[in-house]
């Protein structure tokens, strides 16, 4: 689930696709219902179909349901392809029914995962001070592809990343102060890896900071040599 205050276009659209029954291409409704169709009467059991997923028995029923069961999860948050995948794996739908529905949300404007991957970059940043590498780590589990994900890490500034480690250092100085420097320096570094920077951005920023309160710089720890 993204962070509060990021939204991924056609989400909205979603809920108003449910409620209103949309037709995508093909004769499918959003709503769940194929435009016409006739309830049989029938009382509903709420038994699962031989497709894994509750709903009206056969191949349009199961895929109905499998619809109907994507757009409550991208309603309640924006979610990936891969995502909304997984979910209908776990309800048992088969990979043909799955792909068809998918393609189509796809293409109604309802997945994106590139919208997905820039919003998740900038709220994640702004809000954890997440680095690219972290962002980057994040995307991929959730099935975003590796050019998607370049892409959207790529647009985060190198000037913006710098700045914003710098304000996470500053911010935690305050909680080690009486600290031993070199056990202070290894905290900051620490906090930093644990959010994506890398070492020498890491300890260059952690020595400035120390420096500035007095701390000697020759007299803290290096980086680490570069693995190769």
């Amino acid at each position: 689930m993204l962070p509060q205050g990021v939204e991924s276009a056609g989400i909205e659209s979603a809920g108003a696709a449910e409620a209103t029954g949309a037709v995508l291409p093909g004769g499918q409704s959003l709503g769940g219902k194929s435009p016409g169709r006739k309830s049989s009467g029938a009382k509903s059991s709420g038994r699962r179909s031989s497709g894994g997923v509750a709903g009206a028995p056969g191949a349009a029923g199961g895929e109905a349901a499998a619809r109907e069961h994507c757009l409550r999860l991208l309603t309640s948050s924006p979610r990936t392809r891969a995502q909304l995948a997984d979910a209908l794996r776990r309800k048992s739908v088969p990979d043909d029914v799955a792909e068809r529905v998918l393609d189509r949300l796809t293409a109604a404007g309802l997945i994106d995962d590139e919208a997905f991957a820039q919003a998740w970059v900038q709220s994640r940043h702004t809000g954890r001070g997440l680095a690219k590498r972290a962002l980057a780590a994040e995307l991929r589990r959730r099935g975003v592809a590796d050019e998607t994900v370049n892409d959207a890490v790529d647009a985060l500034d190198p000037e913006q990343e710098e700045h914003t480690a710098r304000a996470l250092v500053n911010r935690k100085l305050r909680s080690t102060r009486g600290a031993d420097p070199t056990k202070r320096m290894r905290r900051l570094v620490g906090m930093l890896a644990r959010k994506g920077y890398s070492p020498a951005l890491s300890y260059r920023l952690v020595k400035e900071a120390l420096a500035e309160e007095g701390a000697d710089p020759e007299a803290l720890p290096e980086p680490p040599p570069p693995s190769d």
